[in-house]
C-alpha cells in the first residue's frame, strides 16, 4: 500500500489534492454528489490536522480551449461548502483560505496532454501533493502524473478513497477467499475481454451477462437473432472460451433470455431458450439463468460485479440486473466480500437502494475495470510508498 494522506504532517502545510468531481449536473444541478461525499474524508483529516486545501479536478469532457460555462465546478464548491460546512474559494489559488476549489482542470488543454508548464503552475500550488481521483487514476494527465514529477522533495501520498480502492480492488482480490465469482456484463465483449483474460485461473467462476453475452454465443454457434453481436470480435471470444476450457476457472453463459423488438417501456416481451427468432434480441438474462446466477453467487466468499445484465434502465428489462445485485447483497450479509465496480454496476445498486450492502463500491468505472485486467497506474506508482 502507499503512504497516505493521515501518515503525513499536514499543519501549517498547504495540501495540493487531486479529487474526483466529475458529477452529473443537468441544468446546472448536481442530481449525485456521491463523489463528493467520498472525498470528504480526505478533507476533513487534513482540516481536522491544521492544514489547508487547494482541489483541482475535472468535470465532464470540455475542449481545452478556455471557460465552458456548463462544465463549470462552480455547483461543485457550493455543495461542497454545505457539506463541510466551512468557506470554500472558488475559482482561482487564495494562500490564506482554508479550502480553495480550482475551476475545472481541464479548461486548460495542458491537462489532457500532459503539458510540463500547466503542471509546473500547479505544483507551485502546495506543500504536500495528494492524489484521491482514483476515477481518473489510469489517466497520465498532468494533475494526476505531471505534478507529482515535479514535487521533487515534497511528499506525494494517496487520498484515502484512493487507499481504499487499491486496498480491495488490488489486495482483496489477490488474496480472495474462494469460491470467488466475477460478474461481466454490459454491452461491448470487447470492454471486458482483457478483464476476463487476466482473471482466468484467479477466480472460480465467472457469470456473463448483458449483450456482450450474445457475441460469445454465437462464438459457440448459437443463433440469437437480432441480438448485438461485435462481428470482429467473435474469434477473439471463441478463443477465450477454449482458453476458459483448459483453465482452472467455468466461464458459464446464460441459456435463457428475456427477448423483444425494441427496448422501450410496454413493448412486447417473449421469454426463449435457443435459438432466439429472427427480429427478436436478447435484453436481460432469462429467468432460469437468474437463478442459476443467484445460486452461485449465494455460495461465493469474494464476488466482483462489473457490468450489468441487461437493459436495466428499462424496466422490466432491469430484473436479471436486480437479482445478481440482490444475491451479491444477500451474500455479503452472509459474510462475503463484494466489490463493485463503478459506473453502471454502481448506478444499478443504488437505483436497486443496495448501497449499504456491499463491502466496496468502485468510484471509477474505468479505472476499476483497468484494475481488473491486471493493469498498473502511473499516477499510483508517483506516490510515496510506506515510511
Amino acid at each position: 500500500m502507499k503512504r497516505t494522506i493521515e501518515q503525513v504532517d499536514v499543519s501549517g502545510k498547504r495540501i495540493l489534492m487531486r479529487v474526483d468531481f466529475n458529477v452529473p449536473l443537468q441544468d446546472g444541478v448536481i442530481t449525485d454528489d456521491r463523489r463528493i461525499i467520498m472525498s470528504l474524508p480526505s478533507i476533513r483529516s487534513v482540516l481536522d490536522r491544521g492544514g489547508s486545501v487547494t482541489l483541482m479536478s475535472h468535470l465532464g469532457r470540455p475542449k481545452g480551449e478556455g471557460y465552458e460555462s456548463q462544465y463549470s465546478l462552480k455547483p461543485v464548491a457550493k455543495r461542497l461548502e454545505e457539506l463541510l460546512d466551512t468557506p470554500v474559494h472558488f475559482g482561482d489559488d487564495d494562500p490564506d483560505a482554508e479550502v480553495v476549489l480550482l475551476e475545472n482542470v481541464r479548461f486548460d488543454a495542458g491537462e489532457k496532454t500532459g503539458s510540463t508548464s500547466f503542471s509546473e503552475k500547479l505544483a507551485m500550488l502546495g506543500d504536500i501533493y495528494c492524489n484521491d481521483a482514483f476515477g481518473t487514476a489510469h489517466r497520465n494527465h498532468a494533475s494526476m502524473v505531471g505534478v507529482p514529477q515535479l514535487m521533487e522533495g515534497k511528499p506525494c501520498v494517496a487520498g484515502l478513497l484512493l487507499a481504499s480502492e487499491l486496498e480491495y480492488l488490488g489486495d482483496a482480490i489477490e488474496h480472495a477467499e474462494n469460491p470467488f465469482v466475477a460478474v461481466l456484463g454490459g454491452i461491448k465483449v470487447s470492454d471486458k475481454m482483457d478483464a476476463i483474460k487476466h482473471l482466468l485461473g484467479k477466480v472460480d467462476i465467472i457469470l456473463i451477462g448483458g449483450a456482450m453475452a450474445y457475441t460469445f454465443l454465437v462464438a459457440t454457434g448459437k443463433e440469437v437473432g437480432n441480438s448485438l453481436v461485435e462481428r470482429d470480435r467473435i474469434q477473439d471470444a471463441k478463443e477465450m472460451l477454449d482458453a476458459a476450457a483448459v483453465s482452472s476457472t467455468e466461464l458459464r453463459l446464460p441459456h435463457d433470455h428475456v427477448c423483444a423488438q425494441q427496448i422501450v417501456k410496454g413493448t412486447s416481451v417473449q421469454v426463449t431458450n435457443d435459438p432466439i427468432p429472427e427480429g427478436w434480441m436478447g435484453v436481460d438474462i432469462g429467468p432460469e439463468t437468474q437463478s442459476k446466477y443467484t445460486s452461485t453467487l449465494l455460495h461465493a466468499k469474494t464476488i466482483v460485479w462489473n457490468g450489468p445484465m441487461g437493459a436495466f434502465e428499462t424496466s422490466p428489462f432491469d430484473e436479471g440486473t436486480r437479482q445478481v445485485a440482490e444475491a451479491i447483497a444477500k451474500a455479503t450479509t452472509n459474510g462475503a466480500v463484494s466489490i463493485v465496480g463503478g459506473g453502471d454496476s454502481a448506478a444499478a445498486i443504488s437505483a436497486f437502494e443496495l448501497d449499504a450492502q456491499i463491502t466496496h463500491i468502485s468510484t471509477g468505472g474505468g479505472a476499476s475495470l483497468q484494475m481488473l485486467e491486471g493493469k498498473s497506474f502511473k499516477s499510483v506508482e508517483l506516490l510515496d510508498n510506506p515510511l
